[in-house]
């Protein structure tokens, strides 16, 4: 299954990307892409893989996701080193223990650059005291490979052992950046592409004007690298998780020009426009902020029209994408008003057909 992912195959597959991202973009006029790699192997820091049971033999399995065969994985080589080691030493302790055995269906693992573990554990049966003692007793014994935290799942119950989120450290040029990473929020999978991303857009907004309005900011995880460049920043993010995640990074990182606001790019720019008024934004004057530069980095559907409208009034667009098809197809209005200044690719899925893309448009 993972004959294709290999060292010696690393260099070839980027420059495919290049050729073809370049292809793709080819009827707007685009600098020259500056291309970040990622580490050959072992770069995604997290994955997740069903639990058979065969007997008294016990292993993952993933599946073709054409074909639906499946296939047993002993190791993964695109996973961290410590989810490799992991994977192994989980096997080896739950397969003679019934109580963490029993019913298991999947497993879930969230590791960090920095060292941390968090593991997930979804069985199809209710999850007793027992259990838990005996999940407090394996992550005792998984601890000597790294701190590690253990969460049970099963229907309508979640129990944690001892916390469900990760601390991550990110060396981002000079500084040291901390993000709280929440099991099922969604984090950028390769922690070396991404630091490198968020270098590129630091040192692309050096010297920046007013102040910073991020759509979909997560965690905070580009607001947070970029705040030491702008007087203000304003992110907005739909998700409970991920705003109550940027609180506790903002509060980590020591930065007092950040606010966070629970609202989706679409009510933002109806606020914007004065088409409605929401009580989240109580205490929040939207006519103070020096509107010069927006980043966004949406979902694979990109940017819907009222929001492509929207960024498009700022002098400057920070647009990073996980799928360059919408980025295209945003392209095509904002190239009306906007020139492209910087164009990146972010190989943040070696081995595959997806890239990260990344580019600076300044109003014309």
């Amino acid at each position: 299954m993972f004959d294709h992912i290999h060292p010696d195959n690393y260099e070839k597959q980027l420059s495919k990307k290049q050729h073809d991202m370049t292809e793709l973009f080819s009827c707007f006029n685009v600098p020259k892409a500056q291309a970040f790699p990622s580490v050959p192997l072992n770069y995604r820091l997290r994955a997740e893989f069903r639990v058979w049971h065969e007997g008294d033999d016990l292993y993952y399995i993933m599946f073709n996701s054409a074909t639906k065969e499946k296939f047993r994985v002993d190791d993964f080589p695109v996973a961290s080193l410590l989810i490799n080691q992991a994977m192994k030493a989980l096997l080896n302790l739950i397969k003679d223990n019934k109580e963490l055995r029993y019913k298991l269906f999947q497993v879930d693992f969230l590791s960090t650059l920095s060292g941390e573990l968090l593991i997930s554990m979804l069985y199809h049966k209710p999850l007793e005291p027992t259990w838990e003692n005996a999940a407090k007793a394996l992550k005792e014994q998984l601890s000597s490979i790294a701190p590690v935290d253990i969460i049970g799942r099963a229907k309508k119950q979640k129990i944690i052992i001892d916390k469900d989120y990760v601390m991550e450290s990110l060396q981002v040029g000079n500084n040291t950046f901390i993000y709280q990473q929440v099991e099922n929020s969604f984090t950028q999978p390769n922690g070396g592409v991404n630091k490198q991303m968020l270098l590129w857009a630091q040192q692309a907004t050096i010297g920046a004007q007013g102040d910073l309005i991020e759509l979909y900011c997560g965690n905070g995880n580009f607001s947070i690298a970029l705040a030491q460049n702008f007087d203000r920043v304003l992110g907005t993010e739909i998700s409970k998780t991920s705003v109550r995640s940027a609180q506790v990074n903002i509060k980590a990182n020591n930065i007092d020009n950040i606010d966070i606001v629970r609202m989706s790019s679409e009510e933002f720019s109806q606020a914007m426009n004065g088409e409605r008024k929401f009580r989240r934004l109580e205490g929040f004057d939207l006519t103070t902020y020096n509107y010069d530069t927006v980043l966004v980095d949406p979902p694979r559907a990109g940017l819907d029209e009222d929001s492509v409208e929207l960024v498009s009034r700022f002098n400057k667009i920070i647009y990073i994408s996980c799928n360059p098809n919408t980025l295209k197809d945003n392209l095509i209005q904002l190239s009306h008003t906007h020139t492209i200044q910087k164009f990146a690719l972010f190989d943040q899925f070696p081995y595959t057909d997806h890239i990260e893309v990344g580019m600076i448009l300044t109003r014309k």
